[in-house]
């Protein structure tokens, strides 16, 4: 590492060493007020009092209750957005701390108040960097990242992503050790369509079947089909998962129903194989209903797309993030079907999804779990990686 690379380097960790025990009094402060969807008021209340403090001018109300900031270098040039999710998930807290949520049946369980702290911890040190930076860093702060009804599209929608040039996100990580920072290239996360089918039979007494016909039966058949999409149509390598979560049909025990729903999710890493997985769904559904003389009524409902890391930025920030930790970045693929709706921005400019380790030790912590305990040094190794990148990337 040159000189001037070290001597940033260093500059960068100084600083975060000063904010971090704030930032981890942020983070806990969030922590104990989790606010679910778009009902982050609170959450965004106080990431807009921390940016006016910092001397920034933030606009709040974007997707209903988002909030974005702009810093500007000293020179026109590109824009990168960077990205924190500030919603929690209904789940009741097991986890016994002192700083626990305060609210029954709502959680941090995915981190999503450590990423909040992080990023209000690069709204603290760039502006000491304007002189080098050309171009702006927008930094946004979204709502209902854990709900169907998208944030990400709700602040789209007002302008978050206009003229932006890079989108960036990053993830905690309990697989990985804390202050450990990981890229995958290829697909971070997987799309997230849903479907809901209803099988439209002809309902009858159960002592006269062929008088009828039967949509239970009908939506068996289908179902066992549609699992062999994935086990007989899709390359192992290139695979999808496809999950049946809810059946409803019939009333009692001796009528043949009028119909049977049943709905679920298919997920895939990437647009391809989303739009084979469509079509072969689609082509099933009409077979059965020929082949079991039935009605087949389907609503297939497009969600996120996966999120692609773009392999150009990814050989960037691999030396950038080298040069701010001193040693390898860490490439590991991603094993998860999890969808992640940051992705509509990546559909809109290069971008990626940064890993970083937030495992404590001693413990064996999931995302969305109860007892989700994360290493709070998670959020300094956060804020010196979007920090340093963002200071690279625009100087």
């Amino acid at each position: 590492m040159n000189q001037d690379k070290a001597l940033l380097a260093r500059e960068i960790k100084a600083r975060t060493e000063q904010l971090e025990s704030h930032l981890v009094a942020i983070r806990r402060d969030i922590h104990a007020h989790p606010e679910l969807g778009f009902d982050t008021l609170r959450t965004a209340s106080l990431v807009t009092q921390q940016l006016q403090a910092l001397g920034l001018t933030p606009q709040t109300g974007i997707g209903r209750s988002g909030v974005m900031v702009d810093i500007d270098g000293a020179e026109p040039g590109k824009t990168l957005l960077l990205r924190a999710d500030m919603d929690a998930l209904p789940i009741h807290e097991q986890t016994g701390l002192p700083f626990a949520s305060v609210w029954p049946g709502k959680m941090h369980a995915c981190g999503h108040d450590i990423h909040t702290a992080i990023l209000l911890g690069v709204a603290a040190i760039l502006p000491h960097y304007r002189q080098q930076l050309k171009g702006k860093v927008r930094l946004i702060f979204q709502p209902a990242e854990e709900t169907p009804d998208s944030g990400a599209q709700a602040m789209i929608a007002d302008g978050a992503a206009d003229g932006i040039d890079w989108a960036i996100t990053l993830h905690n990580k309990p697989e990985l050790a804390a202050g450990e920072v990981a890229l995958t290239r290829g697909a971070s996360t997987a799309s997230s369509d849903e479907f809901d089918v209803t099988v439209h039979g002809i309902s009858t007494h159960a002592a006269r079947p062929h008088m009828g016909s039967d949509p239970i039966i009908a939506t068996v058949h289908l179902i066992s089909q549609l699992q062999t999409i994935i086990s007989r149509e899709r390359d192992p390598a290139h695979s999808a998962v496809l999950t049946i979560g809810h059946i409803q049909g019939g009333t009692t025990h001796n009528i043949i129903p009028d119909s049977c729903l049943f709905q679920g999710t298919i997920r895939t890493k990437s647009p391809a194989v989303r739009a084979d997985m469509e079509a072969a769904f689609r082509r099933m559904c009409d077979g059965v209903a020929l082949a079991q003389n039935v009605r087949v009524e389907v609503n297939f409902q497009r969600g996120v797309p996966p999120l692609m890391n773009d392999d150009r930025l990814i050989d960037a920030l691999e030396q950038i993030l080298s040069h701010q930790f001193d040693k390898p970045i860490i490439a590991q693929p991603s094993d998860s079907f999890g969808a992640e709706d940051f992705s509509l921005f990546t559909e809109l400019a290069p971008g990626c999804q940064i890993h970083i380790g937030s495992a404590t030790p001693g413990r064996d912590d999931h995302l969305h779990n109860s007892d989700y305990q994360p290493d709070e040094r998670s959020i300094a190794a956060g804020t010196q990686a979007l920090s340093r990148l963002a200071i690279d990337l625009l100087s």
